[in-house]
């Protein structure tokens, strides 16, 4: 069976060096797998619509001939949600959503991307399998809004002791759970 094709999505700010998201991008593509970690416009004062189109883009481009997932860490976890909330969108096999603001997240730059869309039917519509990951003492999610989170959309969450935003900050440069999970499907994920 051949490694799948993993699309990362970014967040406010993007993923910079040392990110994780880069790390996998990189060990993937490495191992024969495809991997696509593309950079939306402005990510220091992110727009929907125009994130939104190139997501399209970029989901446009995806093999049909292996399986398809998406990572998103941050702010890609919203461009995910309204991806899955219109009409005519792209189907993928799985999604993990890494470390999403609050919904209430007070960042004036990013609020083109709430309220944001909380209907299971279409996260089931998006992708045949998502998963929710949040780091405990995440200063941008508390953890009792990452599980209230994960129950309006009706998915499970795996909680990393520790881990903050799950990005550089917090340490996590290389991590490996992650590619175990694109590879096998391997949950719940651990730190580090």
């Amino acid at each position: 069976m051949s490694l799948p094709h993993v699309l990362l999505l970014h967040g406010y700010t993007g993923s910079g060096p040392g990110h994780w998201q880069r790390w996998l991008a990189q060990t993937v593509s490495e191992r024969g797998g495809l991997a696509d970690l593309p950079h939306f416009s402005s990510p220091e004062a992110p727009d929907r619509d125009t994130w939104l189109r190139e997501l399209d883009t970029h989901l446009e481009a995806l093999p049909t001939d292996r399986e398809r997932v998406v990572v998103a860490h941050s702010l890609g976890c919203y461009l995910w949600l309204h991806h899955a909330a219109r009409e005519s969108i792209a189907h993928v096999d799985r999604v993990l959503l890494v470390a999403p603001p609050a919904l209430d997240h007070p960042e004036p730059a990013i609020k083109s991307f709430f309220p944001a869309p909380l209907d299971p039917a279409n996260l089931r519509r998006a992708a045949t399998e998502t998963r929710l990951v949040a780091g405990e003492g995440d200063p941008h999610c508390s953890m009792q809004a990452a599980k209230e989170l994960a129950e309006a959309l009706r998915i499970e969450i795996d909680v990393l002791p520790g881990a903050g935003h799950i990005n550089i900050d917090a340490g996590y440069g290389e991590w490996p759970a992650v590619l175990k999970w694109v590879r096998s499907r391997t949950v719940p994920l651990s730190p580090r």
